[in-house]
């Protein structure tokens, strides 16, 4: 009986026992064991696309020349790109749509520490900071060349155009002085233009013409035109008076400036109560026109540019048929 007590013991306690404390199955373990050994994999998280920019500003400009620089830039994720700046030369404009950078300063200096920089919203990028040198103007200008005729005649078209050239870049404008009252004059171009009458025959000096950039000026050497009416027929009741220009003073000493002429006439000869002024010292001829047929005489003066006049010449007559 003792050895049949033991053995259901044996069956029903030391099992129960054992697989209730103390025996862990081996693939049980090696199960475990493999699971502790395991890394936990997270989700990959999207990295945030930053937007690209990219270009090289010039680092100089000449003063009173335009100043121009865009930057590349692009975004992987297509999304709206912003522009900003800092330090932005006080002279130049700047367009937060485009990045451009452009303008013009007329006075020379450094700008530094400009920055340009992109932005889709969230992410920005920017380019390296960069300065811009505005250089001083050269002193060099415009060169203007250019043979105009020298003479001219009554009744045809006469034309002169100089060429002009800046080493600057710039844009000329003409300009001119001593200009006979009969031609016109373009700015624009430089061109000198017209038709002289019967009353503009003579011989127009100094005239000069200039080319500016608005800086500096170059001038075309001083010329003269002649106009003559041979070839031409005078109209009915003109005469061409002529005269040599005075060169002394009455004391005797060079005159250097001689201003012009009046022009004395009438139909008798202590009474020429007509005058004609005329402005151009370079003359030294002069067509009278509307004479009615009958003897005219004539006397000429000159003027200093202090407004003294000269005595009289000796009269001159003519017949006008």
């Amino acid at each position: 009986m003792f050895a049949a007590l033991a053995k259901s013991v044996f069956r029903t306690g030391w099992s129960m026992s054992i697989l209730n404390t103390a025996v862990v199955p081996p693939r049980c373990a090696a199960v475990c064991a493999l699971a502790l050994a395991l890394p936990v994999t997270a989700s990959p998280a999207s990295a945030a696309a930053v937007p690209t920019i990219s270009g090289t500003p010039a680092g100089s400009v000449i003063e009173t020349h335009e100043y121009e620089f865009r930057p590349s830039a692009s975004d992987s994720n297509d999304g709206k790109l912003t522009f900003s700046i800092t330090n932005k030369p006080w002279w130049a404009s700047f367009s937060s749509s485009t990045g451009e950078l452009s303008g013009v300063s007329y006075h020379a200096a450094t700008f530094s520490s400009i920055v340009i920089c992109v932005s889709d919203g969230t992410e920005r990028s920017c380019l390296p900071a960069f300065a811009v040198k505005v250089l001083p103007l050269p002193d060099t200008p415009p060169v203007v060349s250019g043979k105009p005729p020298a003479t001219a005649k009554v009744g045809s078209a006469y034309s002169f155009q100089p060429t002009a050239e800046d080493p600057n870049g710039l844009r000329v404008t003409f300009g001119i002085w001593d200009k006979p009252a009969w031609l016109s004059f373009d700015s624009a171009t430089g061109r000198l233009y017209g038709t002289p009458t019967a009353a503009d025959v003579g011989t127009y000096s100094h005239i000069g013409i200039t080319a500016s950039d608005g800086y500096y000026q170059g001038v075309l050497p001083s010329f003269s035109i002649s106009v003559s009416s041979q070839g031409a027929e005078l109209p009915p009741g003109a005469v061409t008076i002529s005269w040599t220009p005075p060169t002394e003073n009455t004391n005797g000493s060079t005159l250097t400036n001689l201003a012009g002429y009046h022009l004395y006439y009438g139909t008798s000869q202590s009474n020429l109560n007509r005058v004609i002024d005329i402005t151009n010292p370079g003359l030294a001829t002069y067509v009278v026109s509307d004479l009615s047929a009958t003897t005219w005489y004539f006397a000429l003066t000159s003027i200093n540019t202090a407004g003294v006049e000269s005595p009289r010449s000796a009269l001159v007559s003519t017949v006008v048929e």
